[in-house]
């Protein structure tokens, strides 16, 4: 789904009522009125039923955002003011980093298939001819599909001269390359976490924003009003997600109270060039293939899906992990946190002891906005180093495996191959590589179509994006 919709709109404007409330002081005292505040317009248009059931929709989001699971959620009639005062009080996050808002999702039908009205009665009847469950007959002239006996075959509608029938899918499940999402007995979607690889894609393409991630931001900020220092570590793709050159984004981090800041990409070239090195020692010792391991989501779709193929996946750490690791050294007073546009980094965050917080950039952008700072207005801040234009390309489809390329001898035999997007076509494909079929001997594989730029976070157009970050390189 396209960044830019209602539902991702309502869900900044929360975190913009959030954070704005965080840095006045007024958390407690003024977040039960933000889902009040945000349906009073005389205009307002109610979205579900009335404006009262979007409010309690409004107070369940205002609850994720605050970082809590809301999966087993009842309106008891407790005041937001009392799960403020817990998330002030708690000492660090924990997992799951997602949740499933019972009220926001639509119970949107088990995927099948409809009869639309462009179907003519035919003489032909293929739809009903070739049906193998013999769910099709036709009703007053129209075709029309028992749904106890139809298994989505798709038969019909491939046969339907007319194309008078359509499939009907369930976003969030269709979306999911590893089938972790799935309906309960009462119709709403449930995530498997046994299965689910943190891709996003569930959160981005859901059109009620019913999935939604755990936010980190009021735990950052607490910690910054209680004094403690904040080196933040931005991922490439953070720089393509404003309309300002790097050293204005430098200025604007600084000036939202972010004590240090480390730009990822220096992690990046570390990470290439280790990378490079592996990547030689594998090949010299016989091995068919490696791929890359900078994609949280690839990992652990690894891990969780493909175990066979865990011998090929790189050895390195990434470059979130060798940035937290310089920040560690040069700041070693600072909490260190990460901001970037993927879900599975919030994963991978709670997984390495280095990384105190993970913020989405979404959340960026909506710290910048509460505190009124406008980053392309900002003066360009001296950068004290530099990291590589390949280092800044990770963020890309194929720069990974290009920067890998860079730091290898001009006579390496390398044959790079891109798995662009994590699909359930593309996690098969990946199985059967598992032996050494791949088609090239360094695998780049992406979790989101484009690379990190196209993340579930994000607040740019993704082509918009792409182009400043080369612009930046």
């Amino acid at each position: 789904m396209h960044h830019n919709n209602n539902a991702a709109l309502v869900k900044r404007e929360l975190l913009i009522a959030l954070i704005s409330a965080m840095l006045d002081d007024r958390l407690e005292s003024d977040i039960d009125r933000i889902p009040y505040e945000m349906t009073s317009a005389p205009d307002y248009e109610p979205i579900r039923c009335c404006v009262q059931h979007d409010r309690q929709i409004l107070k369940t989001r205002l609850l994720a955002r605050l970082g809590f699971s809301v999966e087993d959620y009842s309106d008891d009639g407790t005041p937001l003011a009392v799960y403020a005062k817990q998330a002030l009080e708690r000492t660090g996050v924990t997992g799951p980093i997602l949740t499933v808002l019972d009220d926001a999702c639509n119970a949107c039908v088990k995927a099948r298939y409809l009869v639309t009205n462009a179907c003519q009665g035919c003489l032909a009847r293929p739809c009903m001819m070739n049906c193998p469950k013999k769910a099709v007959r036709v009703v007053d002239g129209r075709a029309v599909i028992d749904t106890d006996r139809c298994v989505s075959c798709g038969i019909c509608m491939r046969e339907c001269p007319y194309h008078a029938i359509i499939e009907v899918p369930v976003p969030c499940e269709r979306a999911c390359p590893v089938g972790a999402v799935s309906k309960d007995e009462q119709g709403k979607e449930r995530i498997d976490y046994s299965k689910c690889v943190f891709c996003g894609s569930c959160m981005r393409e859901c059109p009620f924003g019913a999935m939604m991630d755990k936010s980190q931001i009021i735990d950052v900020l607490r910690e910054k009003k209680q004094g403690k220092k904040i080196a933040v570590l931005f991922a490439p793709a953070v720089a393509g997600q404003f309309r300002a050159s790097l050293g204005q984004l430098f200025s604007a981090l600084g000036e939202a109270g972010f004590d240090a800041v480390f730009e990822v990409a220096l992690g990046a070239d570390i990470t290439a060039e280790k990378e490079a090195a592996e990547f030689l020692e594998r090949m010299e010792a016989g091995e068919p293939f490696m791929t890359t391991s900078c994609c949280p989501a690839y990992v652990e779709t690894v891990r969780k899906h493909n175990p066979t193929l865990a011998k090929r996946v790189s050895h390195t750490a990434t470059p979130m992990h060798y940035t937290a690791e310089l920040a560690a050294e040069e700041c070693p007073d600072h909490l260190r946190v990460f901001i970037g546009p993927c879900l599975a980094k919030r994963k991978e965050g709670l997984d390495d002891p280095l990384v105190d917080y993970v913020l989405s950039v979404e959340e960026l952008g909506a710290l910048f906005v509460a505190l009124g700072i406008d980053v392309s207005g900002m003066e360009d801040a001296p950068m004290q180093r530099n990291a590589s234009a390949s280092g800044r390309g990770f963020a890309l489809a194929g720069g990974v495996a290009g920067a890998v390329m860079a730091q290898l001898p001009s006579d390496s035999v390398c044959t790079p191959v891109l798995v662009d997007g994590l699909t359930s076509t593309t996690i098969k494909m990946l199985s059967r590589w598992a032996d050494g079929a791949a088609e090239g001997n360094l695998v780049e594989v992406m979790a989101c179509t484009g690379g990190c730029i196209a993340g579930p976070s994000v607040i740019a157009n993704p082509k918009v994006a792409a182009a400043q970050l080369r612009k930046g390189c």
